[in-house]
């Protein structure tokens, strides 16, 4: 997990940047250069093109119509057969200026001016009506290698108003920080905020993607962010995180929390508020998240309370109280509080709060808590509270 530089360059006058899959920014393999001198015939074939281009305007060819399959200079200099996907006028043209959106089959597809384009080699206009034949005219090789060509499209250069930022190859295998938990193939790294605030603000704003309730905080000094990863032989790929303020008042152990779509429904959101709570255990205090909370999120954690509360006292002869239950699950007593009302297994007796759990009772509603997920193993747990790092 990396972050990828995204600093905006001028469009003219950069020099080619390598992308992961071993190219550079232009599209062309290491080693090669970003655009090949114009051929010695230049201004011959220029000249050429321009009297054909006024033939092909009297015709009532050009402009050239959608669907139109045309042979295109690509920027090594080499044509490339394309179709026209879609045309705009050029805003300082003639009538019948305009620029061309192609399609290639090997390379990104880009819009093109009309000098890119082999007017010698233009076809005769597809009907879009027509149903597409797909590849079922090709045969095995030629799919095998179609597909192998076809199956990544890296993007080379992203264009944000008069600007182009080049992609580059992130070098980074892993997030930024400790790596203070490690169970087979999971990892977890803890990322201060105020060493690495590219990469705490990079984590806020793709969380901001996916949860409406986000709040945006451009100051994440005052922020740890323990990064999930589930990792390989190429390095380790962020799941998901959760944020937490450094010094909170008010017990906050969680500020923000997201599981990324691909890997929900895995455990991970449960091993996650699992872990907030491990870490508040080992500062030897009670914890709550920040409030408010989704939705989902108040969903998540009243399982996650209600499983760890009920698994206790299934387990526990005697009696037992609130304060004892926070001391044992560095669950704050309002939120214990609130789950066993909820539960109805709160009676009010004597001026004082009494547990009454009948232990069918309790099996029923593990039950509709759910599974608990994937669990934190606290042997593996290396860490050393940020109070006592200073």
């Amino acid at each position: 997990m990396g972050s990828i530089d995204t600093t905006p360059r001028a469009e003219s006058g950069s020099d080619p940047i390598s992308t992961p899959n071993g190219t550079t920014a232009n599209g062309l393999p290491d080693g090669e250069g970003s655009v090949h001198p114009p051929a010695a015939d230049a201004t011959g074939a220029s000249t050429e093109n321009e009297s054909l281009r006024k033939r092909m305007k009297g015709s009532g060819v050009l402009p050239l119509e959608t669907g139109t399959r045309v042979m295109c200079r690509w920027r090594d200099g080499k044509h490339h057969p394309v179709k026209v996907i879609e045309r705009r006028k050029l805003t300082r043209g003639g009538v019948n200026d305009y620029e061309y959106y192609v399609h290639y089959t090997e390379i990104l597809d880009e819009w093109v001016k009309l000098e890119q384009l082999d007017l010698n080699s233009v076809e005769t206009v597809v009907d879009e009506k027509v149903e597409d034949k797909g590849h079922e005219e090709l045969d095995a090789a030629s799919l095998r290698e179609h597909e192998e060509f076809t199956k990544v499209k890296n993007i080379a250069t992203i264009e944000l108003g008069r600007y182009e930022i080049e992609t580059c190859k992130c070098d980074l295998k892993h997030p930024p920080g400790d790596e203070i938990y490690r169970s087979g193939t999971l990892s977890m790294f803890e990322v201060d905020g105020k060493k690495n605030k590219v990469y705490g603000q990079n984590l806020c704003y793709l969380a901001k993607l996916f949860l409406d309730h986000k709040t945006l905080y451009y100051d994440v000094d005052l922020f740890l962010f323990y990064v999930l990863c589930e990792c390989d032989e190429r390095g380790c790929h962020m799941v998901g995180y959760f944020s937490k303020e450094k010094h909170s008042e008010e017990s906050y152990n969680l500020a923000c929390i997201l599981t990324l779509p691909p890997y929900q429904r895995k455990g991970y959101g449960k091993f996650l508020i699992a872990f907030s709570y491990e870490l508040s255990k080992k500062e030897g205090k009670v914890g709550t998240p920040e409030i408010p909370l989704s939705d989902l999120g108040m969903l998540s954690y009243r399982g996650y309370w209600t499983r760890v509360l009920l698994d206790i006292l299934k387990k526990h002869k005697g009696n037992i109280s609130i304060k004892e239950l926070s001391d044992m699950t560095a669950i704050k007593a309002e939120d214990i509080l609130s789950t066993l009302q909820g539960l109805e297994l709160i009676q009010y007796r004597k001026g004082q709060h009494v547990i009454c759990a009948d232990p069918k009772v309790l099996d029923r509603h593990l039950k509709a808590a759910g599974r608990g997920g994937l669990e934190v193993d606290v042997c593996k747990l290396i860490w050393t509270p940020y109070k006592e790092q200073n």
